[in-house]
């Protein structure tokens, strides 16, 4: 027997007793004012949180902001709001990869992560969520409220989810960050250099 083959045996031999799952019906944080925790999280981990009055505040807003006012290339998949680039007109995502600016819609928000949840079931090209330099995130609030459309904790986000066939979802949160050993943070080295989150009532 080969030594490989002894300790394959060996670890085959190991009785590991098995572990029950964690139960999810637990005291999951709470927050007194889930919205104001989001923005200082958000603001905490570099992005920023803005509530405005329907797509005429949101244009406004949009029209204040440095990075998108500067934009040469823009995508845009809100209704109301166009870039300068149609998604629907392009075959080959590389194509994207020199975006600056994409406005994009989210469904819903995590106070405990600043997390938005996104799809792709409005976005042809789900690559344009991280390669612009930098991305703005909408939020509908049909209630007229920004309570309608965020929660406490990843766990309530959970219960939210709704998966349709070949879909693809994920949480986005602030924009990308990474460090070496020394220390130097770079903003943007994997992603999008800032981050935007717009609830629009």
């Amino acid at each position: 027997m080969s030594s490989k083959d002894h300790i394959l045996k060996s670890v085959r031999n190991q009785l590991v007793p098995s572990v029950d799952l964690p139960s999810m019906q637990q005291e999951w944080i709470q927050y007194a004012d889930p919205v104001a925790h989001f923005g200082d999280v958000l603001a905490a981990v570099g992005g920023t949180a803005v509530v405005v009055e329907g797509l005429d505040g949101l244009a406004e807003s949009l029209a204040e902001l440095p990075v998108y006012v500067d934009a040469k290339k823009t995508v845009s998949c809100i209704d109301g709001l166009m870039g300068n680039i149609d998604l629907d007109r392009i075959d080959d995502p590389h194509a994207l990869e020199d975006v600056d600016f994409a406005l994009l819609p989210g469904e819903f928000a995590v106070a405990e992560n600043a997390a938005v949840w996104v799809t792709d079931a409005a976005i042809r090209h789900r690559v344009v969520l991280f390669i612009p330099q930098h991305v703005g995130l909408v939020l509908h609030c049909p209630g007229g409220q920004v309570d309608d459309v965020i929660v406490n904790n990843l766990a309530e986000a959970y219960q939210k989810l709704s998966w349709q066939a070949n879909q693809f979802g994920c949480f986005v949160s602030g924009p990308s960050k990474t460090a070496d050993i020394e220390q130097s943070l770079v903003i943007g080295a994997h992603g999008a250099r800032s981050l935007h989150v717009f609830f629009v009532l």
